[in-house]
């Protein structure tokens, strides 16, 4: 029996080649499943259910910092390094979203250009369309498609550092805080959260003035944290000038270093079963969200709030009633 165009069948047929595609190093197919994802795409639960067997073999790490620290400079010199150990590397450059277009403000060929003929680096933006924490929803899922796809190194650079844009821990095996001299970033980095969250620090531009100064202000700050037990992940701080590849080196060791400490440790597993609950519990809220939607113009919904209007119900035991007719 031949089977028909949009039959289940052969979107399945269609989705396996994809991934085959895209594990056999295929750039366009690659680009197409991370398209799928951050388009919402029908068949984006046969692509994961296709991918799932395939992943969780590279090491992710994750770069944040205030824009103007040098963060695409650094990612560029960590590719670098990365492609003559000879691993493939991915790239997920996550970029502010146009209020226009809801797309990516800056294309990834500007920002990693050294790189794009390089059929061992794939490089994309994604558009964070929104969504706080610096990091775009689909980014994840994203990450799962460039494991598969047999990136040894996935590289999240965000779009940078603020109030709410700490997540990127909760995405990362090991998470790069980059800092500059001369721009308060200390002060900075400790107003947002972020030394909680850092696992290795980055002085970049360290050849300027002022960089001895902002590295002690950080190891001082960072000593101020709660005490630490024997054995606990103590963060270090690297200086670089990665325009120049000064402190790349060290900077690759110290994140092997880390790396090393989470297997030892036990903790890589623990990281990634928290990012996968937490990629679960979004998906699950999305899927909440867009059935709510939907019944924005049911008649349970209006019958509920006429009751809470009229002092019938409060609104905590109206939602407990909707919730019931939502399973």
């Amino acid at each position: 029996m031949t089977e028909r165009a949009g039959s289940p069948d052969a979107a399945s047929d269609e989705v396996r080649e994809l991934v085959a595609r895209a594990r056999s190093g295929q750039a366009r197919a690659v680009a197409r499943l991370i398209s799928m994802v951050e388009n919402e795409s029908p068949q984006l639960r046969a692509v994961m259910a296709a991918l799932a067997p395939h992943t969780g073999n590279a090491r992710v790490i994750g770069l944040t910092g205030s824009p103007g620290v040098g963060k695409s400079t650094c990612t560029s010199a960590l590719v670098a390094a990365y492609r003559r150990e000879g691993l493939r590397v991915g790239v997920l450059a996550v970029d502010p979203s146009s209020p226009f277009s809801g797309g990516a403000l800056l294309g990834d060929r500007v920002r990693m250009n050294d790189h794009a003929l390089d059929p061992g680096v794939y490089v994309r933006s994604m558009a964070t369309r929104g969504h706080l924490g610096g990091l775009a929803w689909a980014v994840p899922q994203a990450v799962r498609v460039l494991d598969a796809a047999g990136c040894g190194v996935i590289l999240i650079e965000t779009v940078g550092v603020g109030q709410s844009e700490v997540d990127i821990a909760a995405q990362a095996d090991t998470t790069v805080v980059l800092l500059a001299p001369g721009m308060g970033d200390g002060v900075q980095a400790a107003k947002a959260g972020i030394l909680e969250v850092g696992d290795l620090f980055v002085v970049n531009k360290a050849d300027r003035d002022g960089a001895g100064t902002t590295v002690r202000e950080l190891q001082h700050m960072l000593g101020l944290g709660p005490p630490r037990a024997p054995g606990d992940w103590r963060p270090s701080v690297v200086r670089t000038v990665a325009a120049r590849g000064e402190g790349v080196d060290e900077l690759v060791a110290a994140l092997a270093k880390h790396h090393g400490w989470l297997e030892e440790h036990d903790a890589l597993a623990a990281r990634r079963r928290r990012r996968a609950a937490g990629e679960i519990e979004t998906i699950a809220l999305t899927a909440l969200r867009g059935r709510m939607a939907a019944l924005r113009g049911d008649q349970r919904l209006g019958a509920l709030a006429a009751r809470v209007h009229a002092g019938e119900l409060d609104p905590y035991a109206a939602a407990d009633l909707l919730l019931e007719g939502l399973r």
